[in-house]
């Protein structure tokens, strides 16, 4: 296989990997979940996505250069490819390590005209944070989306595979307290949910 690149961070130059510093993290789980999904598909190419996020959930939510040259050492491609795949698609998380829970507050057309900017206010004010940033105790990331094809619900906000709407302050102080009362991170809770869609019963 040719050289990795990694991409360590977004103002970093790439920098090579070879064969001897990469490290395979994959849980002997999520192998056996790769291979039942390669199985079903004419090449390895086309199971990228699924793959991804596998990786997403085995490397704590999120993409890493390390996770990516993984995927594209598992499926034998080229980092390039994978990264760009990984880069192209917004549910994959590459630009940063999100907290346990994402908040993904929609701001286009219908939410906007109901407030959506309002909201994404409040919610700065009650965890002190701005879109792409994250609490320092790891618990909250918020970011700025694009249309969740909710508008029936505006303002609307996904957590995990879960939506909310239409958003009132209220309803954000019952949605915050009950993530902090959550063991479980809902951002690899959904990588794990849809990997299985992926996945037969008998091997889920």
């Amino acid at each position: 296989m040719s050289d990795l690149i990694g991409l360590q961070t977004l103002s970093e130059k790439p920098t090579r990997l070879d064969q001897s510093q990469l490290k395979l993290n994959f849980s002997e789980a999520a192998v056996s979940q790769l291979e039942e999904i390669k199985s079903h598909y004419p090449s390895e190419k086309a199971a990228i996505l699924p793959a991804l996020w596998i990786a997403q959930r085995e490397y704590g939510g999120f993409l890493s250069s390390e996770a990516i040259a993984e995927v594209a050492h598992r499926l034998h491609r080229a980092y390039a490819e994978v990264e760009g795949v990984a880069t192209f698609y917004s549910m994959y998380n590459t630009r940063h390590k999100p907290g346990k829970h994402k908040l993904e507050v929609c701001t286009c057309l219908s939410c906007h005209v109901n407030g959506a900017y309002r909201i994404l206010d409040l919610i700065e004010k009650k965890l002190g944070i701005r879109p792409n940033e994250t609490t320092e105790d790891g618990l909250f990331t918020l970011e700025e989306v694009e249309c969740l094809n909710a508008c029936d619900r505006a303002v609307v906000m996904q957590v995990g595979d879960s939506y909310y709407g239409p958003l009132t302050e209220s309803l954000l102080d019952t949605i915050i307290a009950d993530l902090k009362s959550r063991t479980e991170s809902t951002v690899i809770q959904m990588a794990d949910e849809i990997v299985k869609v992926h996945l037969p019963e008998s091997a889920v």
